[in-house]
């Protein structure tokens, strides 16, 4: 089974920084997009970043542009999310999730496999 397992999530002051780790094990796709949504309360999951494991390309939102870096390690088993200059409405519950390919228009809000969430909390 497809295990994903996100952590590094908490609270800071806006303008802070964050990384989010995801742990990643139990498939042996050769090809795979990895990425992050978020979900706000009462919001709809919003598809942030997601990289290839194969090419390495990115994606990101516009909100998140310039502020968030997505990276793999060389094992390609954990994928982070650098968050820096954090504002208050990026407060929500982010989820890693992964995908076999990379579909055309890829957003990881659909994937089909997700882990747990961590909570982001970013106060004024």
């Amino acid at each position: 089974d497809v295990q994903l397992q996100a952590s590094g999530g908490g609270s800071v002051q806006a303008g802070g920084s964050l990384r989010l780790s995801c742990e990643a094990s139990g498939f042996n796709f050769d090809d795979y997009a990895i990425g992050w949504f978020r979900q706000a309360p009462g919001k709809e999951r919003e598809g942030i970043s997601l990289i290839s494991s194969f090419s390495g390309s990115t994606y990101y939102i516009d909100s998140v542009k310039g502020r968030f870096t997505i990276s793999i390690d060389s094992a390609k088993t954990t994928v982070y999310l650098q968050m820096s200059s954090l504002k208050v409405e990026d407060t929500a519950v982010y989820y890693c999730a992964v995908d076999k390919g990379w579909a055309e228009n890829p957003d990881p809000a659909t994937f089909p496999h997700r882990g747990q969430g961590t909570q982001v909390t970013v106060s004024s």
